[in-house]
């Protein structure tokens, strides 16, 4: 198929940086036409095809004026279409901000429906290109915790990247996202084997964001927080009431049934506290 013209962009000012754990394919016109960024942050996507990093390259050369940086195989072949400091078209609006920075992308081989985990040689590859990124580019090592901000995600995490609501990059290599590649890259670049999980992993519909102290917290982490606080209320309050209640009949109490009477009203309360966050 022809090659599709030029499109009138700004011209990158020839910055660019090739990643050289991958096949270099670069995609023309854009790697000259397309706008210069600086990236800061990486965002995976699935491509809903098996194909290898040479089919996603002539897919976006022949097919469509959409392009990723990066192509990667079931393999964990990579192949790289434009440079990381030009423009991508992959990301929505974190292609490029109006500041000048912007996404890097990468789309993996996967089934018809998005559905199959990434392979090992998949995670492998995506570790390694993370690290890299963050050496290179400064990409700090931590989840995007809004569509601007700095640091590593996957397309269905926030809804500015993800306009049309798709799964991407699937229910599968989410999690693994969360458990495998991304506790990888911050492993692998600080030398720590365990790195701390980030509170912040969670997708856009599990976010609720609201003031206080100035941070933001996710809404399972804010929900937590208040049902132990409310349990350890409604426990005090039902211990107290049994022990009351005891009182109020006239009898002595000693250690070992104040102690009773207290777990009996902690038990109650408890129940009655499941009960409620059932319904």
């Amino acid at each position: 198929a022809p090659r599709r013209p030029a499109r009138g962009f700004l011209m990158s000012g020839g910055l660019m940086a090739w990643y050289p754990g991958a096949t270099k394919m670069e995609l023309q016109p854009e790697s000259d036409a397309q706008p210069a960024i600086r990236p800061t942050q990486f965002i995976l996507h699935s491509i809903v095809a098996p194909w290898t990093p040479r089919r996603t390259y002539e897919y976006w050369r022949d097919s469509t004026n959409l392009e990723s940086h990066f192509g990667l195989g079931y393999d964990g072949s990579l192949g790289q279409f434009i440079g990381t400091e030009t423009r991508a078209d992959a990301n929505g609006p974190a292609n490029r901000r109006a500041d000048g920075t912007g996404a890097v992308s990468l789309e993996s081989a996967s089934n018809l429906q998005a559905s199959d985990p990434w392979t090992d040689e998949q995670v492998e590859a995506i570790i390694r290109l993370g690290v890299w990124l963050h050496e290179k580019h400064g990409i700090p090592l931590r989840i995007c915790r809004s569509s601007a901000d700095p640091g590593y995600g996957y397309h269905r995490l926030h809804t500015a990247w993800n306009p049309d609501a798709h799964s991407c990059p699937g229910d599968a290599r989410v999690k693994q996202f969360r458990e495998a590649v991304f506790p990888g890259i911050v492993a692998r670049a600080t030398g720590k084997t365990n790195p701390p999980k980030q509170e912040d992993d969670m997708d856009p519909v599990d976010v609720w964001a609201y003031k206080g102290r100035g941070e933001k917290h996710d809404a399972y982490s804010y929900l937590r927080g208040t049902r132990g606080a409310l349990t350890a209320l409604t426990a005090q309050v039902g211990a107290l009431t049994a022990t009351v209640g005891k009182l109020a009949q006239g009898g002595g109490l000693d250690a070992a049934e104040i102690k009773a009477a207290a777990e009996a009203g902690a038990q109650a309360a408890l129940a009655q506290l499941g009960e409620a966050l059932q319904d």
